[in-house]
């Protein structure tokens, strides 16, 4: 599997104080020399962690696979038509959440869905959904023409190392499952840490694991480098 670092609480930690430091850019360099397979932001509405200019930056560098999470709407559309990045991983978005709390509706705004991404994939921009590991999820975002989903896995995150693990993991691997067998391309995130990122291997042909705050909370203690090579080394087996 590959590994995409969101490097959203970097930019975080710099907000909280003003300034520039931590720098964002550091961040990117010291991932891209680890070769990890892609640097995902997630451009929020209230620009709570990384900010415009950040992701334009990111995308102005040349080797760096930029995967922009966004929220379904005109104003992030129009912005993933101008900078056109790598990819883009279409989230539900709550101004008043932490982090982003579950999988996207995609079933319940169907058609709302599949006019979002044809300029999109017009621009050869990868497409994916953000979704739980739920089948008529899967089914909608297959109608969308979409080539990829990314599965939530924060409830299989949440309850590791209790009774409910199993039966959440099952979720996840019967859900990549299925949408393999609609033709789409299965990546998935949330929640995954060191400990719990090793069961994943158990999913059949994911593509990419993109994972954030453990490596940054990590990074803390041993720095941003060992920090991202370590898990880089447990997604790949």
């Amino acid at each position: 599997m590959l590994l995409g670092v969101n490097i959203d609480h970097v930019a975080t930690l710099r907000n909280a104080r003003g300034g520039n430091d931590p720098n964002v850019m550091d961040a990117v360099r010291i991932c891209k020399i680890c070769e990890v397979a892609s640097i995902t932001t997630h451009l929020r509405e209230d620009r709570r962690h990384i900010k415009d200019a950040d992701v334009e930056a990111i995308r102005m560098l040349p080797r760096v696979r930029l995967n922009l999470e966004m929220a379904m709407t005109d104003e992030m559309q129009e912005i993933a038509l101008r900078l056109r990045p790598h990819a883009v991983c279409i989230v539900p978005e709550k101004r008043q959440e932490l982090t982003t709390e579950g999988g996207l509706d995609v079933a319940g705004q169907q058609e709302r869905a599949i006019e979002f991404v044809k300029p999109l994939l017009e621009k050869n921009i990868e497409v994916s959904f953000f979704i739980d590991p739920a089948i008529e999820q899967i089914a909608a975002v297959a109608k969308t023409g979409a080539p990829f989903i990314e599965l939530h896995t924060g409830r299989y995150s949440e309850v590791f190392g209790t009774e409910g693990e199993e039966q959440a993991f099952q979720d996840l691997k019967g859900a990549a499952i299925f949408a393999q067998n609609f033709g789409l391309k299965v990546n998935a995130g949330h929640g995954l840490n060191y400990q719990n990122v090793k069961r994943m291997h158990e999913i059949p042909n994911l593509t990419e694991l993109n994972i954030g705050h453990s490596i940054i909370a990590r990074s803390i203690f041993v720095g941003l480098e060992r920090a991202v090579k370590e898990m880089k080394t447990l997604c790949e087996g």
